[in-house]
């Protein structure tokens, strides 16, 4: 593959990882959550999404695919964990630090656009 195409291979896909963030997000608001931060990194990884439920952060993981299934397997283990470690890294500024309430969900999107949220699908 040459360099361009690469090039706008990953283009292509960071826009499409954009619009499905975009896509959960509204998905989230529609249900009352509001967006703290997107794509937000810390020391150990980024998150795509936090939201606050209340008095809960709801960290999400976006994946899409052409289909759901598909999309669920492109979460690895190894990315778990470094989901894992960025949730407590931002928790832990938070006032009730690691005591806050939360949960981690991950939000699958397939090639129509369409939305799975597994909600405390990581921990």
């Amino acid at each position: 593959m040459s360099d361009t195409r690469r090039e706008e291979t990953g283009r292509s896909n960071y826009l499409a990882g954009q619009a499905a963030e975009d896509i959960v997000l509204r998905h989230y608001e529609a249900r009352g959550l509001v967006l703290a931060k997107a794509r937000w990194r810390g020391k150990a990884g980024e998150v795509d999404l936090i939201l606050r439920d209340g008095e809960e952060l709801v960290f999400v993981e976006v994946k899409h695919s052409r289909s759901f299934d598909s999309a669920a397997a492109r979460l690895l283990p190894q990315q778990v964990q470094r989901l894992r470690r960025a949730a407590e890294e931002f928790a832990g500024g938070e006032p009730k630090g690691l005591l806050t309430e939360m949960r981690f969900d991950v939000a699958l999107v397939n090639g129509r656009g369409e939305v799975h949220i597994l909600e405390n699908a990581l921990w």
